[in-house]
């Protein structure tokens, strides 16, 4: 079982490390094309790395075994994927990858705080967690002339729908086979993306091209691979004890950032950073007993 456990939480950090790196290639590959093609792609090719997995268990129907059923859960999921990620996509144009990290990694404690009106109570902990976090956003984000930088807004209205996202998948993961769902929502996501793309954004082959590094890591590995990571892991890893590695996925944003791309923190964006992470951390620390 300890052995068990340790395979659980390594799988975990790896997948946290992968959606870490994944805003440094996001912002690589937002120097060749368009935010709504480059997540079009990705994600397509998210739904394309889960295909194999899928057919390896073509044995194993969903619970409810109705695709009409699959189907009204992968769109709105989908449709929240669009938004959150393309909204990221978007504030990576203004801001830093290590900044948005740490801001998209908000939703750790915005998700129990959406909780309250499906009538769940979020433990002492939680509150405690999101006035940390608040803070640190306040220092990271707001300037000093009390005003939020543009990218930084998309980033923290990204992060609204990761949340909403969170919460839904909670609702139907049960319902549905964990894969089939995962593949559908990768493919409405891309459908949408792409078909913004195709209206609003020029599309060059020589520079899709280009920016092919950046989208197989993000849709590969990003997409496809980590969320397998943090599906196998779960089976053995309670939900609350994977949020707080998950989300050290802020953590490896900034590292990597200042690895690859020469950001740096200014002595104010460091503390802010500290104390969304700790936010994060707490709101996951104690037993999750409601108030």
């Amino acid at each position: 079982m300890k052995t068990q456990a340790l395979r659980s939480d390594a799988l975990l950090l790896l997948a946290s490390a992968i959606w870490g790196f994944a805003f440094v290639a996001q912002r690589i590959g937002m120097e060749f094309i368009g935010p709504f093609l480059f997540n079009g792609v990705r994600f397509a090719l998210g739904a394309l790395v889960l295909v194999p997995f899928i057919l390896r268990h073509k044995d194993i129907s969903p619970p409810t075994a109705a695709r009409s059923s699959l189907l009204r859960a992968g769109l709105p999921l989908g449709l929240l994927l669009f938004c959150g990620a393309n909204l990221q996509q978007l504030g990576l144009v203004y801001t830093s990858a290590g900044k948005a990290g740490f801001i998209t990694g908000l939703y750790v404690v915005i998700v129990p705080i959406l909780g309250l009106y499906w009538g769940q109570r979020p433990p002492l902990a939680t509150w405690i967690g999101g006035v940390l976090a608040t803070g640190g956003l306040f220092l990271l984000s707001v300037t000093e002339e009390l005003t939020l930088a543009p990218g930084d807004g998309l980033v923290l209205a990204g992060a609204l729908f990761w949340a909403c996202h969170v919460l839904l998948v909670g609702r139907l993961a049960t319902q549905h086979e964990p894969m089939r769902l995962a593949a559908l929502q990768f493919a409405v996501c891309a459908m949408l993306s792409l078909l913004v793309a195709v209206a609003r954004e020029p599309i060059v082959l020589e520079a899709l091209l280009e920016a092919t590094p950046a989208i197989i890591y993000g849709g590969a590995f990003s997409a496809g691979i980590a969320y397998t990571l943090q599906v196998v892991a779960q089976r053995h890893t309670p939900p609350a004890h994977a949020a707080i590695i998950l989300s050290l996925e802020a953590v490896f944003a900034a590292l990597g950032g200042w690895l690859l791309l020469q950001e740096t923190l200014s002595g104010r964006a460091l503390l802010g950073c500290s104390l969304m992470l700790a936010g994060m951390l707490f709101s996951h620390r104690l037993p999750q007993q409601p108030t």
